[in-house]
């Protein structure tokens, strides 16, 4: 009688069932990704069933974002999309570091601040610029002081890197310069790399003359775009940083500095309970280099904690999966 479908069961038997085993009689075959809430954006179509994928990534586990493709199979469009989309419907603010000036027309139709940097641009943003908010520990400098042996890293080039005696002299200028400022923080008082490469030239250390040499072109010579005071609204919610026409030499140190200026940011707006969002087009070149790849490495970490939303854009998967940092900065194996 039990075995006739007549929904009638005399045999009294229960076992539980695993969810394995419960699956069985679901009838779905997909698994969707829709979040329904206010700041959730569109990321596409699901391949199987063709519903929406809408994420706020503010809510998931790791809100890091990593754009992936081919040349001309549309990653910068892609970004592009989700920019228009979070400008429009969130609150938060918008970074962009764009080294082959693809963003400019985008940011410019918003209302935005395009920032042109180039040997012979007017525009200019200091790398030693910092706030009272840039660490979350008592002493901001620290922080600081890593991004500058990071900047000089590139700066003096070489296989190896700096010396341990030239990390030495170049933290104990760093400490020196920015003494003035804390004492009285006002904008008058902000150091520039000039003043860095003053410190080291007082200094008795036949290292500090060696560094202090390497950075005279970018204090005096024909490379100094960044040894001007910041004078472009870096406060605007959409911001673009055009480095395009920094050239070769300059062009890791100028996706640096721009990342320093986004930590700025985003430490600003974690007072103000904001969220930052942060778009690296060539995301890359600045994991080829040991210590460049280590301050990214780190700063990414602590987007995730400041309520920063990163994204990195690439095409040069090679280099990017190459190097051992990759795991740090997206919680992923290679």
């Amino acid at each position: 009688m039990s075995s006739l479908p007549l929904a009638y069961n005399q045999i009294d038997i229960q076992r539980g069932m695993t969810t394995s085993s419960t699956a069985i009689f679901v009838p779905f075959t997909t698994q969707e990704l829709f979040q329904p809430d206010k700041e959730a954006l569109y990321y596409g179509l699901n391949a199987l069933s063709n519903n929406l994928i809408m994420v706020d990534r503010k809510k998931l586990k790791n809100p890091n974002g990593l754009i992936l493709g081919t040349p001309g199979s549309g990653k910068s469009f892609s970004a592009k999309r989700e920019i228009a989309n979070a400008f429009l419907v969130t609150d938060d603010d918008v970074i962009i570091s764009d080294p082959e000036s693809e963003y400019s027309p985008l940011v410019e139709r918003f209302g935005g601040q395009v920032i042109k940097i180039s040997p012979t641009s007017s525009q200019f943003i200091n790398p030693m610029d910092i706030n009272m908010n840039y660490s979350d520990d008592d002493n901001p400098v620290a922080l600081k002081a890593d991004f500058i042996l990071s900047l000089c890293e590139l700066i003096v080039g070489g296989k190896e890197g700096l010396q341990p005696i030239e990390k030495t002299v170049i933290d104990r200028c760093i400490h020196k310069i920015y003494q003035k400022y804390f004492e009285n923080p006002v904008p008058e008082n902000m150091p520039l790399l000039e003043d860095l490469y003053n410190a080291l030239l007082a200094q008795e250390e036949s290292e500090a003359k060696h560094v202090a040499t390497a950075l005279e072109i970018y204090v005096h010579g024909s490379l100094n775009v960044f040894n001007h005071r910041t004078n472009v609204d870096i406060t605007n919610r959409l911001v673009c940083y055009d480095i395009k026409d920094l050239g070769k030499q300059l062009k890791k140190i100028g996706m640096l500095v721009v990342q320093d200026q986004v930590w700025g940011r985003v430490t600003e707006n974690r007072s103000a309970g904001k969220s930052t969002r942060y778009y690296m087009d060539e995301m890359h070149l600045l994991l080829r280099d040991e210590q460049t790849a280590a301050y990214t490495v780190e700063i990414w970490k602590r987007f995730r904690k400041w309520g920063g939303i990163p994204t990195g854009i690439t095409q040069n998967v090679k280099d990017l999966l190459a190097s051992k940092e990759v795991e740090n900065i997206f919680g992923a194996t290679r």
